[in-house]
């Protein structure tokens, strides 16, 4: 093994120390981009976060970027600032697989609200990051074109199911990323990688053009390497979309504002509840001890901690299982082989249904099918209210919960995830053990509101990252990024720098 493809300057740093860079002149955004695409060619074959990368379309936006910026009219304040995108955001320019071959070099004939609020503020696309099909995993282990491999131990999952862009940020392929929350695929992926992850409030940014697993539950949000960064972006993506009607008409929380406010390190006033059920078995004792330092660092900082307890969460898991798998089984029945997308057996000789079956049996994945065969079930009639009715009203005890917690604390932190990284392959023939990785994520999604990952640090068991979850009040988004951003500030002192900058250099062949 040889290393190659050292990180160079632009590369390792931050969104918002580059859009200042570029603001300042001192450097441009072609330069920025090339940069990337790069460290990209580089590190890829190790890596392999992309699904495809887009390098004239990015060297073409970072141009635009430049002369805007030459004839004063930057879009905004990230402008000119590389990007992964996850590829389960359409894009009019580029395919949008899903991770599936039912999609295979399928390109939409439209952009996201997503992709086109980051063209319209000027944010550099560099290209589509792997995930778990159609969202469905918690490993990226379940792309129909191979794992993404975390950059801290190769021999790792980068999470799920935006390992990609979680892996992106990591290998230093790009400052910023876009994924999508369904169950923790934001944040379990960034505690696992060393990077900041936050599912916005449900409805806070438009889920059009997002191609839907359960609709009642996605969210595209930030991932980045600092809670600036998180916060920037987070204010590019966000606000109403009348395309969108669940699309929240409401001012965007104040995010920027409040990461700089927290990044001065005072929590005073701030009343920080403790999880009691998100403990004990099941929890890896490194993950367990980081956390409990991180907890000690908040109270240190000047918060008041408290320890609360939301008997429902217990819950989550398997109402999860029932809802996302009902919805899935309806959202996945427009890939009937008919319209777009792959098509199987499509001879004369064969009936509309033969073909339907036929490329549903090619295009999906173990996955993906084992969740349509659950969600159906879980509607067929008979089980309707023993199933999926019954995992709505536990759906309701839990967002009941928050809102109990909520009325004695401002946030609420637990784990991100109850282990590190775990081994590729070593949970694909478990889906119950791969299920559990979401443990701790899925209540915030079945209620809606904001959540973010914030890295901990290192476990001292096998050195890899550990995340600390902040859970907050719908359309308190802002809570998250001071709290995030004064814990981020006092744990790069005590640790010795940024953790994401003891990520080990790749290796490739």
């Amino acid at each position: 093994m040889t290393t190659t493809g050292g990180r160079s300057e632009l590369t390792g740093l931050t969104a918002a120390e580059l859009a200042g860079r570029l603001s300042a002149g001192e450097v441009s955004s072609v330069e920025v981009t090339q940069a990337h695409l790069d460290r990209i060619a580089a590190v890829e074959p190790v890596v392999h976060a992309f699904l495809h990368v887009d390098s004239d379309g990015a060297l073409a936006a970072a141009r635009k970027a430049d002369e805007d910026r030459a004839a004063g009219r930057a879009a905004s304040p990230l402008a000119g600032v590389p990007l992964a995108l996850k590829d389960v955001l359409a894009t009019s320019d580029m395919p949008t697989t899903c991770g599936s071959k039912m999609l295979e070099n399928w390109t939409p004939p439209y952009d996201a609200t997503v992709t086109r609020r980051l063209r319209e503020a000027g944010i550099v696309v560099l290209g589509k990051t792997n995930m778990d099909e159609f969202a469905m995993g918690s490993s990226t282990e379940n792309s129909a074109y191979g794992p993404t491999r975390n950059p801290w131990n190769t021999d790792r999952i980068p999470g799920g199911s935006g390992g990609g862009s979680s892996a992106s940020l990591a290998a230093f392929e790009a400052p910023l990323a876009i994924g999508t929350d369904t169950g923790g695929s934001i944040r379990q992926p960034g505690a696992v990688t060393g990077t900041v992850g936050v599912k916005p409030t449900y409805g806070g940014v438009s889920r059009y053009g997002l191609v839907a697993f359960s609709s009642s539950l996605d969210q595209p949000g930030p991932c980045a390497r600092t809670v600036l960064d998180a916060a920037l972006l987070h204010e590019a993506i966000a606000g109403h979309d009348p395309m969108d009607s669940t699309s929240i008409d409401q001012p965007v929380p104040q995010v920027v504002a409040a990461a700089r406010e927290g990044a001065s390190g005072d929590l005073k006033g701030v009343r920080v509840g403790v999880v009691r059920e998100f403990s004990g078995d099941g929890y890896q004792p490194g993950v367990q001890r980081s956390f409990q330092a991180a907890v000690d660092q908040l109270a240190a900082l000047g918060a008041e901690v408290v320890e609360v307890s939301c008997p429902h969460f217990d819950y989550a898991l398997p109402a999860y299982y029932l809802i996302a798998p009902s919805e899935a089984s309806s959202n996945l029945a427009r890939f009937d082989a008919m319209r777009y997308g792959l098509r199987v057996g499509d001879d004369s000789t064969r009936s509309a249904e033969e073909v339907m079956s036929l490329t549903r049996e090619a295009g999906f994945g173990p996955e993906v099918k084992r969740r349509i065969m659950l969600g159906t079930y879980a509607l067929s009639s008979g089980y309707y209210d023993a199933y999926y009715g019954q995992a709505q009203k536990v759906r309701t005890l839990i967002t009941r919960d928050f809102d109990a917690a909520f009325a004695q604390v401002d946030v609420l932190v637990s784990p991100t995830t109850p282990t590190t990284a775990f081994e590729i392959g070593a949970r694909v023939d478990d889906p119950m053990a791969m299920y559990l990785a979401d443990l701790c994520t899925i209540p915030a999604n079945l209620a809606g509101n904001a959540a973010m990952s914030v890295p901990s640090g290192l476990s001292d068991e096998d050195g890899l990252p550990v995340g600390l979850q902040i859970m907050a009040p719908t359309l308190a988004d802002d809570r998250l990024y001071r709290v995030g951003a004064a814990y981020e500030t006092a744990r790069d002192a005590a640790q010795g720098g940024p953790l994401i900058d003891r990520v080990p250099e790749l290796e490739v062949a």
